[in-house]
């Protein structure tokens, strides 16, 4: 057998989103770049978004108004300089899409002077989302992924998994991040790859629960390498559960945007008659953990399976127009939306908090950045507002790379890295455990700490995930790594970190929601954890 291979490059780029691929091409005139992929280059949150990314565009919105927009979606827990610097740098952010070929949806044909059509959706004031269609994630992510394949200077690695992050202490020397181990998926083996600065883009973590709307490789990978790394994590207990999933056996994980509300499509109990004006002044409009609490509550009270999600009274034409895609796919399963409403529940969506960063990005460790979804940037507090998701990893990534490239070039030497030792293990013949603890783990995380949780709930997810650790610690040391044990083993450090943020709120802010502690504390403060200083045992 052939040695296993060390890569090495300037930039070590983990995750292939809007987020890592922003990051790969505003440095890759500069400096060598890898982009590693868990899977295909397209299987990611950003391919899948629809809504669009919010920025101003219209001469009657501005910046103040974003801001303030935010902050109130934000539960009073936003950072105001975090929230300020990305809607000031949202539309420099957009306009380098633009120019990269991204087809936003536009309402005039005149090149010199594009006007751009601009939804609206919960939470804004004003029409500033811009979208291609109902797919905006797609023309993002392939307009980016094909000029980050057309670079020189950027090799991409796909269907690798980042095994862990390689800092100071393995190797004896200064606390740093000097790379990351790789698994190699398609020879089935452990690699190592080294650089003089690791990004980590790996996006969020709602594979956590048993309903998401996310792809299967949204498994909080970063946050678990992260935090083993020694780095801290903030708000881990906001996870936003977007209101509207389409409830249909052969519609997995498929998000109806909140743009159709944004057009007037309402909510509606299974006997026809309207509720969300009952739960908020602004009805459908209302933050997503308005809408998604409500959803869930009239399930429950009525012992309903969904709710129903009615745009009929918009023309077909408008539909197919400015929702193709939710459109065709609706009608595969035999509903029109231009006659018909749509089944919805929630599903877990978006992970607000995330490992802890600067404005450029930075985390606790020096050599290590983290960009989009896995960072807590203070942009999102306790409810991340609609089409903020997107805007934040391109914001965020363009100030990464600018850091990155403002270092001088002998601060960070490449280092010689050890290799992955198996010595020790053998191969598995009980794949079968690890898809018990998998499926265990994801329905007791959906229904104890979902949209609304008690002290008694977490507790008892709690003390579950601690012997799901116990047996994943015992399995990943005794046989060779797998990808569903890879993904398992974050998905539970994720857990933990969920559930001690969690217990650690006493009081109900945006997307937490607790019966013990139903009102606001009058200060709101982050929920901030540290490696070896919160967690009981480490």
């Amino acid at each position: 057998m052939e040695p296993a291979a060390n890569y090495q490059s300037d930039v070590l780029i983990i995750g292939s989103g809007a987020a890592g691929l922003t990051t790969a091409l505003q440095l890759a005139d500069h400096v060598s770049v890898i982009v590693v992929s868990k899977g295909p280059l397209t299987e990611g949150s950003t391919y899948y978004a629809q809504g669009g990314i919010a920025a101003v565009f219209d001469e009657n919105d501005s910046i103040e108004s974003h801001v303030e927009d935010t902050l109130n979606a934000g539960g009073g827990l936003c950072e105001r300089h975090a929230v300020e610097f990305t809607t000031r740098n949202a539309r420099d952010a957009l306009q380098w899409l633009i120019d990269a070929g991204v087809g936003f949806d536009r309402v005039n044909t005149d090149d010199s002077k594009p006007e751009y059509h601009l939804n609206r959706e919960g939470g804004h004031s004003h029409r500033r989302i811009l979208h291609a269609a109902d797919a905006t994630g797609r023309a993002v992510q392939t307009t980016l992924q094909q000029k980050v394949l057309q670079h020189p200077n950027i090799k991409v690695l796909e269907r690798f998994n980042a095994v862990d992050l390689i800092t100071g202490k393995r190797l004896h020397k200064e606390h740093r991040c000097y790379g990351a181990y790789l698994w190699n998926r398609a020879r089935e083996r452990v690699e190592t790859a080294s650089a003089r600065f690791v990004v980590l883009a790996t996006g969020g973590a709602s594979k956590v629960y048993q309903y998401t709307s996310n792809p299967d490789v949204a498994s909080g990978d970063g946050i678990a390498m992260a935090w083993r790394a020694g780095c801290s994590v903030t708000n881990m207990e906001f996870n936003q559960f977007h209101p509207t999933c389409l409830y249909h056996p052969n519609a997995h994980s498929f998000l109806l945007t909140e743009a159709l509300r944004g057009e007037g499509a309402v909510l509606r109990r299974p006997d026809g008659s309207r509720f969300m004006d009952e739960f908020h002044e602004l009805a459908e409009l209302a933050p997503r953990d308005v809408v998604a609490r409500a959803i869930d509550y009239e399930m429950k009270r009525l012992g309903a399976d969904c709710m129903y999600l009615d745009i009929s009274h918009q023309s077909r034409d408008f539909l197919q127009q400015h929702f193709p895609t939710i459109f065709d796919k609706c009608l595969s399963l035999g509903i029109d939306i231009s006659e018909q409403p749509m089944p919805v529940v929630p599903a877990a969506h978006y992970t607000c908090g995330g490992v802890t960063t600067t404005l450029d990005a930075e985390t606790d460790v020096p050599g290590l950045y983290a960009v989009g979804e896995v960072a807590y940037t203070g942009l999102h507090g306790a409810n991340r507002m609609a089409s903020n998701s997107l805007l934040e990893c391109l914001v965020f990534a363009r100030a990464a790379a600018k850091h990155i490239l403002a270092k001088p070039a002998g601060e960070a030497p490449l280092a010689t890295l050890p290799a992955w030792d198996e010595s020790k293990v053998s191969n598995s013949d009980e794949e079968v455990v690890i898809q018990h603890n998998w499926h265990e783990l994801r329905l007791f995380m959906w229904d104890y700490v979902g949209i609304v949780r008690t002290t008694k709930r977490l507790e008892r997810a709690l003390h579950r995930i601690q012997l799901l650790q116990q047996e994943i610690h015992d399995y990943y040391a005794n046989f060779r790594v797998s990808n569903n044990l890879l993904e398992l083993r974050n998905l539970v450090q994720v857990a933990e970190l969920i559930v001690h943020s969690a217990m650690a709120r006493k009081e109900s802010r945006g997307l937490h929601y607790t019966l013990d502690y139903p009102d606001l504390l009058p200060e709101a403060k982050p929920t901030r954890l540290t490696p070896r200083g919160n967690l009981p045992g480490n």
